[in-house]
């Protein structure tokens, strides 16, 4: 057997790892296990905070790194954090203030919880913040949202879906995320296979050696990617590791 080409598997879960009904498929997590039996490391990176997204990595049970809230958190293994950025308090207060401002929905994730607009904590400067978001129908709204976070600065914004909006701190990404991964592996990044549907994965499909757009992914990611396969509803993991990374194995 030669040596594969590609060692590292990244994968979104939101609209890629996991269908509609936030499952894994039975012929997607198949074929998980088939990449890890021939070699490959597959790691989960995702939006999600470690304690939303450990239920589906013990599922398929990885034991390999994972990347966690778009980046701010970098896990050796289930359990295991590697590093960790953090948000100012000041600027999750601001972040809060201005979703009270436009009436919008919004959430945050502290190392320990989610919070969100219905059930808010009084005691931001105590507690460790890793991202907050937005989320509205509203064009408009979310459009001025954006421009008071441009003015603040300091930030790196992406989406998870159409109508939300993403924080993180800047520089921090699912890219910076996973180059730490390819470090902790002893890999490089022209060895890994990125697969996302939205903003918030459009670095990390610019920054590796495969970017993969899903079928449902947003335009802008369509765009930016090597590869689009078929959407989260129809195993398009499976085409990824079939026909792109064990092909001709």
């Amino acid at each position: 057997m030669s040596e594969l080409k590609y060692k590292l598997l990244a994968l979104d879960m939101d609209g890629t790892l996991l269908n509609d009904n936030h499952e894994i498929t039975q012929e997607t997590a198949k074929w998980i296990q088939i990449a890890i039996r021939r070699g490959v490391h597959v790691c989960l990176s995702t939006g999600r905070a470690v304690f939303h997204a450990m239920p589906y990595a013990v599922q398929l049970g990885l034991e390999t790194p994972m990347v966690t809230v778009n980046g701010s958190e970098v896990w050796k293994a289930p359990h295991d954090l590697h590093i960790r950025h953090l948000m100012d308090p000041a600027l999750i207060r601001t972040m809060q203030e201005i979703g009270e401002k436009y009436n919008s929905w919004y959430w945050a994730y502290s190392v320990e919880e989610l919070f969100n607009r219905e059930r808010w904590t009084e005691n931001i400067e105590d507690l460790e913040w890793l991202k907050f978001g937005f989320n509205t129908e509203d064009d408009e709204v979310r459009h001025q949202i954006m421009m008071e976070l441009q003015q603040l600065g300091g930030l790196q914004m992406t989406n998870s879906s159409p109508v939300n909006i993403e924080i993180n701190p800047a520089g921090i990404s699912k890219a910076s995320g996973v180059a730490e991964v390819c470090k902790l592996l002893g890999i490089e990044m022209s060895e890994v296979v990125a697969v996302g549907d939205s903003l918030n994965d459009l670095a990390v499909i610019e920054a590796v050696g495969l970017g993969v757009a899903m079928g449902n992914a947003q335009e802008q990611v369509k765009e930016a990617a090597d590869l689009i396969v078929a959407s989260n509803n129809d195993d398009g993991i499976v085409e990824v590791i079939r026909e792109h990374i064990l092909k001709g194995e």
